[in-house]
């Protein structure tokens, strides 16, 4: 489990903060990895990740919790971003709140992603009492359903459904749905 320290979350490995204008570069490097963004609608340029980065600190103002920076203990770097947002689109399981993750290449398949999503999830149940927390991606993308596996979240094709964001016809816009209830997670 994560200890919490303020506004940030530890773990045996990570460290879960909010953004520091320091991590700009790192971010915006992250967020134009066409890797990193193969199952997003695009890379962002820097402008559009510092864009993101405020939309994220702006969450964390309003609801108190947001996108964490995930930043290695041992190194000191940023290596990613894991944590909760407000769905704020239109769709059969809204309102929600989603579990959300994101790291760079070089971390990969360390576990870090369901390390980090542990911990925000601890919160989300924990601390901001929430009853369900959902994460939702195209079916194509296997290594963030591998992560809400692990995590223990449940996955019914039924509750599959088409992102509103995005155009009719688009090859992302089919999307998957995993749930977790608070009492599931107690009980993991």
């Amino acid at each position: 489990m994560a200890a919490e320290r303020g506004t940030a979350m530890e773990t045996e490995r990570l460290l879960l903060r909010r953004w520091y204008d320091s991590d700009r570069a790192a971010f915006a490097a992250m967020n134009a990895n066409p890797d990193v963004m193969r199952h997003f609608r695009s890379t962002l340029n820097h402008d559009e990740s510092d864009a993101f980065m405020a939309r994220i600190e702006t969450h964390f103002d309003t609801h108190g919790f947001g996108f964490w920076a995930v930043e290695e203990k041992q190194s000191g770097q940023l290596v990613g971003m894991t944590g909760l947002a407000r769905v704020t689109f239109d769709a059969p399981f809204a309102p929600a709140v989603e579990i959300g993750w994101r790291f760079m290449p070089h971390v990969w398949g360390r576990g870090y992603a369901p390390e980090a999503a542990r911990a925000a999830l601890g919160i989300g149940f924990s601390h901001f009492v929430l009853d369900e927390i959902v994460a939702f991606t195209i079916p194509a993308n296997t290594p963030s359903r591998r992560v809400m596996e692990k995590l223990g979240m449940t996955y019914d094709a039924a509750d599959g459904f088409e992102h509103p964001n995005l155009p009719a016809g688009h090859a992302l816009r089919p999307h998957v749905l995993y749930r977790m209830p608070r009492a599931v997670f107690k009980s993991f």
